[in-house]
């Protein structure tokens, strides 16, 4: 497969689309405002009007559910390769960056954007909203929370352990 344009356009500039609304998405925030940058990154909440005006082709419901980081030639990092692009940005991660991005490093990159989802599930509580696993989930979808027990998920229509088949 060949690299495309943007694969072959040095990053200049980074956005950082967070959730606003997360008090570690924040936190994160401003810790990375603190930090000296290699690339500059500018830092936007996630599915707000600004969001919507600069990257009019993002899908910015995903933006809330996942860190959603975009490169200013267009391109688009989601997951653990947006928590790796955004420490390649900084002068004194960027080393951890590289381990990261390899394949021995992957798991561990993985593992911190699971662990901040999770982290950030149990913040949600019993709101409209609540993230998990880089999934938005709504107690309409049959997401429920218990403290005792955690999240549980009920297919709709299934309440009674009866489901009905098409």
């Amino acid at each position: 497969m060949g690299a495309t344009t943007a694969d072959r356009t040095p990053v200049r500039r980074l956005t950082v689309l967070y959730d606003a609304d997360c008090s570690l998405c924040a936190f994160l925030r401003d810790w990375l405002m603190r930090q000296p940058q290699l690339v500059p990154l500018e830092l936007v909440p996630a599915a707000s009007e600004r969001a919507r005006q600069r990257f009019p082709t993002l899908d910015h419901r995903a933006t809330l559910d996942d860190i959603t980081v975009v490169g200013d030639a267009g391109q688009v990092y989601r997951g653990p390769a947006a928590w790796i692009v955004t420490l390649w940005a900084l002068r004194e991660h960027r080393p951890l960056a590289h381990r990261l991005s390899t394949p021995a490093g992957a798991p561990f990159a993985k593992g911190a954007a699971l662990a901040a989802a999770k982290w950030r599930g149990s913040q949600w509580g019993q709101g409209q909203r609540t993230q998990w696993g880089g999934q938005v989930y709504r107690q309409a979808d049959g997401w429920s929370y218990d403290p005792g027990q955690g999240w549980t998920y009920t297919t709709p229509g299934c309440g009674d352990g009866a489901c009905a088949t098409p």
